[in-house]
C-alpha cells in the first residue's frame, strides 16, 4: 500500500517543532493520523529571521529526523510556516465582467489576477492571496460565486507578502537540511486550521498565536476572514522584563518563565519562593508573586494592544465565540483568566484536535497548533490538486528503508 504523507515545520525563535501525518480516508471525511513529532530548541534564528544558516539547519534537521524516526518514514517535502514583522498584509482589490450565463472557476481566477496584480519591490514576495469577499452585480456577501449569475465580478483579497531575503534563507536552511519546501504558510492562516471549528468562524472568533518573537492574529466571521496580520511582541518581551526585572541572564530567565511563569499573581501562593542563581555560587530567592507580577503586567500590555486592534475591526461584542488563544504562550497558567479581564470576551486556550487520529494526544498543546496547521494544509492541498505530498510505501519495507538511511 501507499501512504500519503504531509509534514509541517514551524521554525520558531525559541522552539522548533514538525509534526508528520498520514492522509486518511477520503474527500468527504478526511482524517489526519499524526505519526511523529519532533521539537528542538531552535538556533540560529532571532526575531522569526535566520541569523546562522548552518545552526539553523543542523536545527531544522534534527526537529525533522526526530519526528521521521518516531513515524518510521523518510520524507522529501515540507511544509514550511513563515512569521515575523516582516510580514505585511494589504488588501486589493480586482473587477471583471462575466462573458458567459454564469460564473465558472475561470472567472474566479481571472478576477484573482486582476486583484494581485500589483507591483511588488524587488525585496517582497506574494506568499498568499486570501479572499476576504466577493461581489456579483454590487451584491456582497458571497462565499463562493461560482455558479451565480450575473454580469460584473469583484472581489476583495489580502495580500500577504514577506521579505524576499528572509523568506529565501529559511527555505535555504530547510533546502540544506535535506528536504524541499512544498510550500511557505502564513503562520496564523495554518494555526487557525488547527484549532478554529467551522461554526467558530461562522458566530465570530479571533484567534491569537502568541509566539516567541511575534503575535499572530486571524479573526473570522461570518466563515469569512475579516483581519489578518502579525504583531511585533511575543513571549521573547515576557523573557526581557524577566531579565531586568530579576537581573538574571537570558537563559536562566526562559527557565523561570517556563517553570515558575504564572499569568495571575492573584492564583499563586504568597509564601513561595523562587530560587535563582547567583554570582559565585551564591543563589538568591524572590517570591514567586513577584515573578508573576512581571509577567501579568506584560501580558496585560499585550492584551491592550491586541484589544485595540479588533475594535478597529468588530465593535464590542459581536465575535460570538470569543477569542481563542494559541502558540507557546498561550500554555502559561491563568493566560485564559487574564484576557478574560482584558478582553471582556469569551476565552479559550486553542489546541490541535478536529480531524486528527493516530498520536493526536501528543499535540494537543498550544504549541502544536502551527506545525499541525501546516500538515493540515498540506492535507488540504493534496485533497484539491493531487500533488504536494510525500508518498511512500507502508509497512516493514518503510522502517527497514527508514533505518538503512539514518545509518548508511
Amino acid at each position: 500500500m501507499r501512504s500519503i504523507l504531509v509534514a509541517g515545520l514551524d521554525v520558531g525563535s525559541a522552539c522548533t517543532r514538525a509534526v508528520i501525518g498520514e492522509l486518511l480516508g477520503d474527500q468527504y471525511h478526511p482524517t489526519l493520523g499524526i505519526l511523529g513529532i519532533g521539537r528542538s530548541r531552535t538556533v540560529g534564528v532571532r526575531r522569526d529571521v535566520v541569523t546562522d544558516l548552518e545552526a539553523a539547519t543542523e536545527c531544522i534537521r534534527a526537529t525533522l529526523r526526530e519526528a521521521e524516526v518516531m513515524a518510521g518514514v523518510r520524507l522529501d517535502r515540507v511544509y514550511v510556516g513563515v512569521s515575523g514583522d516582516h510580514i505585511a498584509v494589504d488588501q486589493s482589490s480586482g473587477v471583471v465582467a462575466v462573458a458567459a450565463e454564469e460564473i465558472v472557476p475561470r472567472d474566479i481566477d481571472r478576477v484573482h489576477e486582476v486583484a494581485q496584480a500589483v507591483a511588488l519591490p524587488q525585496d517582497r514576495e506574494l506568499l498568499h492571496a486570501v479572499p476576504r469577499d466577493y461581489y456579483v452585480d454590487y451584491h456582497g456577501g458571497i462565499t463562493d460565486p461560482v455558479g451565480m449569475s450575473g454580469t460584473r465580478l469583484e472581489t476583495e483579497l489580502y495580500l500577504v507578502t514577506g521579505s524576499s531575503v528572509v523568506v529565501g534563507n529559511l527555505t535555504r536552511a530547510v533546502e540544506k537540511a535535506g528536504y524541499r519546501v512544498q510550500g511557505r504558510v502564513f503562520e496564523p492562516l495554518a494555526a487557525a486550521r488547527a484549532v478554529l471549528a467551522e461554526d467558530e468562524k461562522e458566530l465570530g472568533v479571533a484567534m491569537v498565536d502568541l509566539g516567541g518573537a511575534s503575535t499572530g492574529l486571524s479573526v473570522h466571521y461570518e466563515g469569512k476572514i475579516r483581519d489578518l496580520g502579525v504583531l511585533p511582541f511575543g513571549g521573547s518581551t515576557i523573557t526581557g522584563d524577566l531579565i531586568r526585572g530579576l537581573s538574571i541572564p537570558f537563559a536562566d530567565a526562559h527557565r523561570v518563565k517556563e517553570t515558575k511563569g504564572v499569568a495571575c499573581a492573584r492564583l499563586v501562593d504568597p509564601s513561595e519562593l523562587v530560587r535563582l542563581p547567583g554570582v559565585n555560587g551564591r543563589g538568591r530567592s524572590v517570591p514567586r508573586t513577584y515573578v508573576a507580577q512581571l509577567i501579568e503586567q506584560r501580558l496585560e500590555n499585550m492584551f491592550r494592544r491586541i484589544n485595540r486592534r479588533l475594535h478597529e475591526t468588530f465593535p464590542q461584542g459581536s465575535l460570538g465565540a470569543g477569542v481563542v488563544l494559541t502558540g507557546g504562550v498561550a500554555a502559561t497558567d491563568g493566560i485564559c483568566e487574564l484576557a478574560r479581564g482584558c478582553l471582556a470576551a469569551p476565552v479559550r486556550t486553542g489546541v490541535p484536535a478536529e480531524s486528527l487520529a493516530g498520536l493526536a494526544d501528543m499535540i494537543a498543546r498550544p504549541g502544536f497548533a502551527t506545525a499541525t496547521g501546516l500538515a493540515l494544509h498540506g492535507a488540504d492541498r493534496f485533497l484539491e490538486t493531487g500533488e504536494g505530498a510525500s508518498t511512500v510505501t507502508s509497512g516493514l519495507v518503510t522502517r527497514v528503508g527508514a533505518w538503512l538511511r539514518e545509518f548508511f
